[in-house]
């Protein structure tokens, strides 16, 4: 069996830790008690902390550990996968408190077995980053803290759309409860389709999901300190329905057109134009939430006028159509 380490500190989140541990655990075990058969375990699991001591979670909870990464060779050779959880609790505090870890992550090798060695979830892949495991690979994190998750570290290319990227041996997953995804993609990994498919099915667990872009908000777009773009921002706001060129935009900024884009991509992570199409997709959702207008009157509210463009450009955002979007998210 495959042995699946994973990482504890105080204020992780809780159901990271013991959800994935309950996945890797029952994998090959759940679905053969349903159908009446004999059980197969896939992975033994243990859960690690600095020197065995107990981890406090975000939500209070205090997890007794099987032991501490700090008693086995550094990079985690005494596992076949090392799991980091989410961080719940403030990132730069997390960060800061756990240097020690991130030396001890830092040591990992890459694996010449063509198998992942080390996954994160969601806000864990600050960790990962921190201990420069994902320098110049694709990673993605929680889509709310991606600005900060960019600013901090440059050299990685961040894909917060992603729900799940793979690249070489590390894996991370995106919003706090991905670690299903997370979980279920990696005992395909290591245990093979069938029983990750079997894994999913007694979990109850949607195994196509590709994508948290659905589920992210546009204000993490403005965690940024530039006045004149965040200005051009609130005017935005109150405009998006109408025609908007890139001339207009930066006529309104007191910038040229080159000047704009660099510093529009710079504090934002996008184009003016791709921000402007963000706004609009993200008014034509909250009226999809609340109202039960016709797709074809919200298609022009928010400054389109064609509705087979407008369906393909809120499908190219959110991975659904409009009317999927309405019935999976209308309240």
């Amino acid at each position: 069996m495959r042995t699946v380490s994973v990482i504890g500190f105080d204020g992780a989140l809780a159901s990271a830790i013991t959800g994935i541990i309950d996945l890797f655990r029952l994998a090959g075990v759940t679905w053969a008690r349903i159908n009446d058969e004999t059980p197969v375990p896939q992975f033994t699991t243990r859960l690690l902390t600095k020197d065995g001591a107990p981890c406090r979670c975000i939500n209070g909870l205090t997890i007794q550990p099987d032991g501490a990464w700090n008693e086995l060779l550094p990079g985690g050779d005494d596992s076949d996968l090392v799991v980091i959880p989410t961080i719940g609790g403030p990132i730069d505090v997390v960060l800061a408190g756990n240097s020690e870890l991130i030396e001890w992550l830092g040591a990992f090798r890459a694996s010449d077995a063509g198998q992942v060695r080390v996954a994160s979830n969601c806000t864990g892949a600050f960790m990962l980053a921190e201990a420069g495991l994902l320098d110049g690979r694709q990673a993605t994190t929680h889509w709310g803290f991606s600005h900060q998750f960019r600013q901090r570290f440059p050299a990685v290319n961040l894909q917060p759309d992603k729900l799940v990227t793979v690249d070489g041996d590390v894996a991370c997953a995106g919003g706090g409860m991905a670690w299903w995804d997370l979980g279920i993609y990696l005992v395909e990994r290591y245990a093979g389709a069938q029983v990750a498919r079997e894994l999913a099915k007694a979990f109850v667990i949607d195994a196509g999901r590709t994508s948290q872009a659905p589920y992210s908000a546009l204000q993490a777009r403005r965690y940024h300190s530039d006045a004149a773009i965040l200005k051009l921002q609130d005017w935005l706001d109150s405009h998006y329905s109408e025609p908007v060129t890139l001339h207009r935009m930066a006529s309104l900024g007191g910038l040229t057109e080159r000047s704009l884009i660099r510093r529009f991509k710079a504090a934002t992570g996008d184009t003016p134009t791709g921000y402007l199409q963000l706004l609009r997709i993200e008014v034509a959702r909250q009226h999809l939430e609340k109202s039960r207008l016709p797709i074809d009157e919200i298609t022009q509210l928010v400054g389109y006028e064609d509705v087979s463009s407008f369906t393909r450009l809120f499908r190219k955002h959110t991975r659904l159509s409009p009317g999927a979007y309405r019935s999976r998210f209308v309240r």
